[in-house]
């Protein structure tokens, strides 16, 4: 395994609260040009990072989809590695969360995956819904520097 698949595979802390998330975000646009892979997981692999603006248009349509597709109190389907030096985040689909006990059996892999590691493949069993990966392709849109999904709403 490399250092991305030993990453998203160990010790990963819980992003909790909507303030931690908005503390995390703070953190990764306080350095947005130095270069974010953002994989859309299921979906064709980055070539390369994406940085600046566009990085920083890609978290804020994230935040925008997790706050309007989870209206929870508390956040706790983002993890990080690191608070204040991250260098790996994997946040899932609200809609696709699976069992909170594991008990399921299935594997549920994150919607996206923001790493300063290049990733590798997971597998995705294409377990979500067709309608719910055409509105996160929107969000993918960003990363080929296509129109905001607030523009097809």
């Amino acid at each position: 395994m490399n250092n991305f698949t030993t990453t998203l595979n160990g010790l990963l802390y819980g992003v909790l609260r909507w303030e931690q998330w908005e503390a995390l975000q703070q953190t990764l646009r306080s350095s947005p040009d130095e270069g974010w892979y953002v994989y859309y997981v299921g979906h064709s692999m980055p070539s390369e990072n994406t940085s600046g603006e566009n990085f920083n248009r890609v978290l804020a349509e994230i935040d925008a989809l997790l706050r309007r597709d989870h209206q929870d109190e508390y956040l706790g389907i983002v993890y990080v590695d690191d608070f204040d030096a991250p260098s790996l985040i994997k946040i899932y689909d609200p809609h696709n969360l699976g069992s909170s006990c594991g008990s399921s059996g299935l594997f549920i892999p994150p919607a996206w995956v923001i790493s300063r590691m290049p990733p590798e493949p997971i597998h995705n069993p294409d377990l979500i819904p067709h309608g719910r990966q055409r509105r996160w392709k929107k969000l993918a849109g960003w990363l080929n520097r296509q129109p905001s999904i607030a523009q097809h709403q």
